[in-house]
C-alpha cells in the first residue's frame, strides 16, 4: 500500500504528541517526588485535634536521613503551624486535616493540591531540592475570611535548619547568700548529633556553654549565678539557643523564699 508522504508526516507527528503526553503525565505524577493522595489514612476526631499526639502541637519531624514529615491543621482562616519550615534536599511527607469546615492545601506554582476534610487525614510527599519560598493558600471557600487564608512553607539551607526545643526551670527567688540556678533541658529533634551554644543573661551577667545532643535526644544543662553577685531586688534572666529564648526573672533578697518553677515565653 502506498502511503502519501503528507500522511507519514501526520502519522509522525501524532505518534509524538502521544508519547509527550504520556511523558508529561508521567512527569507530573511521579517525576518531581508528589504521591498520589489515597484514603488509606487514619481518621481523626476534628473535635479531639488539640488533643491528638501529631496535630496537637502540628510541626515538622526528621525521621530519617533527609526526610521529614510535617503535620499540618487547617482551621478557619489559618494553617498551623506558619510558616512550615523544612530543610533543603529533603522529602517532606505533608499530613494535613481541619478542625472545623472543608479547606484545601494549595502550595502555589505547584501541583501539590489537596481537599482538607474535616475527620480526614490528606497526605502528600514533597521534594525539596533549593532553598526557595513557597505560598500556601486555601482553594476551597470557607467563609468570610476564605480570601485571607493563607501560609508559607520556607525551605532553608540544609546547615541552617534545626529541630532544637528548650525548656527553662529557673529559682523564683533566693536568698541573698544563695545562688540562682537556671537549667536549661535542650532536645535535639534531629536524627543526627547536633553540636550548638547555650547563652544565658543573668541580671547583667552573661553565660555561655557548649552543647552537644545526640539525635532525638536531650541534654540538661545548669547554670549558677552568685546571689551575692547580682545584688538584692528583682533580676531578668534569659536562655536562647538556636533562636529558641525562655525568658523569666528571681528576686534575691536577704529572707527570700527558694523556689523553682519552669518559665515559659
Amino acid at each position: 500500500m502506498n502511503v502519501h508522504s503528507y500522511e507519514k508526516l501526520w502519522l509522525v507527528a501524532a505518534m509524538l504528541l502521544i508519547v509527550g503526553f504520556i511523558a508529561t503525565i508521567t512527569y507530573g505524577s511521579v517525576g518531581i517526588g508528589i504521591a498520589m493522595i489515597d484514603d488509606s489514612q487514619e481518621t481523626i476526631d476534628p473535635n479531639e485535634i488539640s488533643d491528638h499526639e501529631d496535630f496537637g502541637d502540628p510541626g515538622v519531624e526528621q525521621v530519617a536521613e533527609n526526610e521529614y514529615e510535617a503535620h499540618v491543621v487547617a482551621r478557619s482562616f489559618a494553617f498551623r503551624p506558619d510558616p512550615i519550615e523544612v530543610p533543603a534536599n529533603s522529602d517532606v511527607t505533608f499530613y494535613v486535616t481541619s478542625g472545623d469546615v472543608i479547606h484545601s492545601f494549595s502550595v502555589v506554582g505547584t501541583n501539590v493540591n489537596t481537599m482538607v476534610i474535616p475527620g480526614e487525614i490528606s497526605s502528600m510527599t514533597v521534594e525539596f531540592d533549593d532553598p526557595g519560598e513557597y505560598g500556601v493558600i486555601c482553594n476551597e471557600y470557607c467563609g468570610s475570611g476564605h480570601h485571607g487564608m493563607e501560609s508559607q512553607i520556607q525551605v532553608v539551607p540544609e546547615n541552617e535548619f534545626d529541630l532544637t526545643e528548650l525548656a527553662v526551670e529557673a529559682d523564683e527567688s533566693v536568698a541573698a547568700d544563695g545562688e540562682v540556678t537556671l537549667t536549661a533541658t535542650v532536645t535535639n529533634g534531629l536524627v543526627e548529633t547536633h553540636e550548638t551554644t547555650l547563652e544565658a543573661e543573668i541580671g547583667d551577667e552573661t553565660l555561655e556553654e557548649e552543647v552537644t545532643i545526640d539525635g532525638s535526644d536531650s541534654e540538661a544543662v545548669t547554670l549558677t549565678v552568685d546571689a551575692a553577685t547580682l545584688g538584692e531586688g528583682e533580676h531578668d534572666w534569659s536562655v536562647a539557643v538556636d533562636g529558641e529564648t525562655e525568658r523569666g526573672d528571681v528576686t534575691v533578697g536577704s529572707d527570700a523564699d527558694t523556689d523553682t518553677e519552669g518559665n515559659d515565653d
